[in-house]
């Protein structure tokens, strides 16, 4: 069967987790059958020294910019792709394609944007249910929306000498028991509270010192790092800056938290998953679409600092065989729901639906 050809058209210039799984998708399109991909970004994107051919770049200065408009419509011309899919409002804003023939234009969203900014697109993808939900809440006809997820590439193993040298690097007492976050320092992911909680925390459990590792960059980076120096965790509480790859936080870590006010998805709990990392979470919309409290995870109330700290101390004193049910229940929801097999294939089926409804 011919492959089903796509431009995937993102206009971020920075990485972060929807551009991650642009990158990992458009990777996953060109080794899969019946599918191939061309990644489509500004030429100052961050993205650019990440992705792998065949990749275009193209100026997207603004929704209202004509000429960046008639240079992605050129493109598409050119290009003659079966699917323009476009992620996120500036490059879904920039392309306008005939309602009537191909190529076909899915809009890609993982979040709740402003619906009108999407509604001239042939088909819309949301991320969550939840996304979905709102989509038809807000007048777009559920015929036009489907749901399918993220994935994430599992991780190659990081082994014991490399994680004790990490834990020298980084002046973390060998037999210290490791909190891990990661994300953009904003108000929305809820490091504050976070911080809270790890105050709350014991300096020590079962005779082992407990330590905050947190990764990330971003405008609350100044007002988190003051919080945390004035709080009594400030000596145990490590700030780790942007890190490209976390693969060995995550391995090095006894649990991993997200403390977010707002997450559709929440990448971040499957890449802990992946690393057989367990996890406690606030009760996002993401969180609460991927977790079952108890069972693949833990969960806690938004910006609840007292939750957050007895969640902590329940995995870090938890027995090792609670601790195993979590993670291999965790990885039983990734590989059902959330892996490359299973995105791949949804993405597949609904290309060829549309291409059968507009051809």
């Amino acid at each position: 069967m011919q492959d089903i050809r796509t431009l995937q058209i993102i206009g971020s210039k920075k990485l972060g987790g929807a551009e991650g799984f642009f990158i990992r998708l458009h990777e996953a399109f060109n080794r899969a059958e019946g599918l191939s991909s061309v990644a489509v970004t500004p030429p100052s994107s961050a993205l650019n020294a990440s992705l792998s051919p065949p990749v275009e770049t193209r100026a997207m200065r603004s929704v209202y910019d004509p000429f960046s408009r008639l240079a992605l419509a050129r493109l598409v011309r050119r290009s003659r792709p079966d699917i323009v899919q476009t992620w996120m409002g500036r490059a879904t804003r920039s392309v306008r394609l005939s309602p009537a023939r191909l190529p076909v234009h899915v809009a890609r969203l993982g979040g709740f944007y402003e619906p009108g900014r999407y509604r001239h697109a042939h088909a819309l993808v949301g991320n969550t249910r939840a996304i979905c939900d709102f989509l038809v809440r807000s007048g777009i006809p559920a015929s036009r929306i489907s749901c399918i997820g993220n994935f994430v590439t599992m991780p190659a193993p990081a082994s014991e000498f490399q994680l004790q040298a990490l834990r020298r690097e980084r002046g973390i007492p060998a037999d210290a028991l490791i909190v891990f976050s990661l994300g953009r320092l904003h108000e929305n992911k809820g490091f504050d509270t976070l911080i809270r909680a790890v105050e709350r925390l014991p300096s020590v459990a079962g005779g082992r010192p407990v330590h905050l590792l947190l990764a990330g960059d971003g405008p609350l980076k100044t007002e988190l790092q003051t919080q945390a120096r004035d709080s009594g965790a400030a000596s145990r509480i490590h700030w780790l800056g942007w890190q490209p790859n976390p693969s060995p936080y995550f391995y090095l870590a006894d649990l991993m938290v997200c403390p977010s006010r707002h997450e559709p998805l929440g990448n971040v709990l499957l890449e802990a998953w992946a690393h057989r990392c367990p996890v406690v979470s606030t009760r996002t919309h993401g969180a609460l679409e991927l977790i079952e409290d108890g069972v693949s995870g833990l969960l806690c109330d938004i910006d609840d600092p007292e939750q957050m700290t007895a969640q902590i101390q329940t995995l870090l004193s938890a027995a090792p065989s609670q601790r195993e049910g979590l993670i291999e229940q965790g990885l039983r929801t990734l590989d059902a729901r959330f892996s490359e097999r299973a995105i791949v294939q949804a993405y597949r089926g609904l290309y060829r639906q549309l291409l059968e409804k507009f051809r």
